[in-house]
């Protein structure tokens, strides 16, 4: 869904005399979209946070804002691109990715990406069978494995971790590609041994896998993940809490990207910096809205895995906060 041509028309109108910031005219008819992910991730409460704080004074700045369940990271990045979305949430390595014009990019670089803020961290969730006798990314050789579904940041991390041990689909038993929604409910019914996800914590289909059947966390702390944290900025050290999931009861090591949020050099200036400032004045309220949000703090969003430059939007309500030079 495309902002309406009401939100450009009233960008257009010249700025009074004396006034900082330019007043859009209320209207029931300005759009825009915020694309997520599966509905039992953080990214579609993450974005439906989002818009919540955006929508509370829509009657002011004109603005309504929708949340879209969608296929992902990348697929978010690629709608953004074609002018489907205006905003997405994305990994902050797809970020990456995608300005490079590397992974799932080859050859199309998104040199237009826009970063707004970070969210929270994604740490990898490696589930196992507990009768699968995986204890370690290494045994995934062989066995039953969801690669993730095309398009999505579950794959795009799955493919980095294939790549760097030289591994193709071809080095399992079977390579599914479900999506993130499908993953919990097919690994209890013996679908597949072994699958991953990114998501922030606690994530609702690692929860509905613990405790509909027997399932392991597996860490992610080999040598070649310390390596991928060398080599590879945006990603960070991620420790999910023992007893966080049911079964789980010693802490895992493990890592991961930011979720982020980003959208286009095209969309207009004035649209993001109403969203941006409508998150970060309400922070309180929005830090309720889910328990991955708890430890965010403004400063860090506003600074940290922001691979694609900042929108100029963001930029402008961060420096009047003081958050950047």
């Amino acid at each position: 869904m495309t902002i309406k041509k009401a939100i450009l028309k009233t960008m257009l109108v010249p700025v009074l005399a004396g006034a900082s910031v330019l007043t859009m005219a209320a209207a029931d008819d300005n759009f825009i979209s915020i694309g997520t992910g599966g509905v039992t991730g953080v990214y579609y409460p993450a974005g439906g946070s989002i818009c919540r704080m955006l929508n509370k004074e829509r009657k002011v700045h004109g603005i309504r804002c929708s949340v879209e369940s969608t296929g992902g990271s990348a697929y978010n990045v690629n709608s953004i691109r074609s002018g489907e979305l205006e905003f997405g949430v994305a990994q902050s390595d797809v970020q990456a990715s995608a300005l490079a014009g590397v992974g799932q990019f080859t050859g199309n670089p998104y040199p237009e990406l826009r970063s707004v803020f970070s969210i929270h961290p994604e740490p990898i969730h490696m589930m196992a069978r507990a009768d699968s006798g995986i204890t370690t990314f290494e045994d995934l050789k062989g066995k039953r494995v969801n690669i993730g579904n095309p398009g999505s940041g579950n794959r795009a991390m799955m493919d980095l971790l294939m790549s760097e041990r030289g591994w193709t689909k071809e080095t399992f038993r079977i390579a599914a590609e479900l999506k993130s929604s499908e993953q919990a409910q097919a690994l209890c019914d013996d679908k597949f041994d072994v699958t991953i996800w990114l998501s922030g914590l606690p994530n609702g289909s690692a929860q509905e896998a613990t405790t509909t059947c027997d399932v392991n966390m597996i860490p992610m702390n080999d040598l070649v993940s310390k390596a991928i944290l060398k080599e590879h900025g945006e990603y960070s050290s991620v420790i999910i809490p023992g007893g966080m999931y049911s079964g789980n009861e010693e802490d895992i090591e493990t890592f991961g990207p930011k979720a982020t949020l980003v959208t286009s050099s095209n969309v207009p200036e004035q649209v993001v910096y109403q969203l941006t400032k409508s998150v970060f004045e309400n922070f309180n309220s929005f830090k309720r809205l889910h328990p991955a949000f708890k430890r965010l703090n403004p400063e860090d969003m506003a600074n940290t895995a922001l691979v694609a430059p900042l929108h100029a939007g963001a930029a402008k309500y961060y420096r009047e906060m003081g958050y950047i030079k």
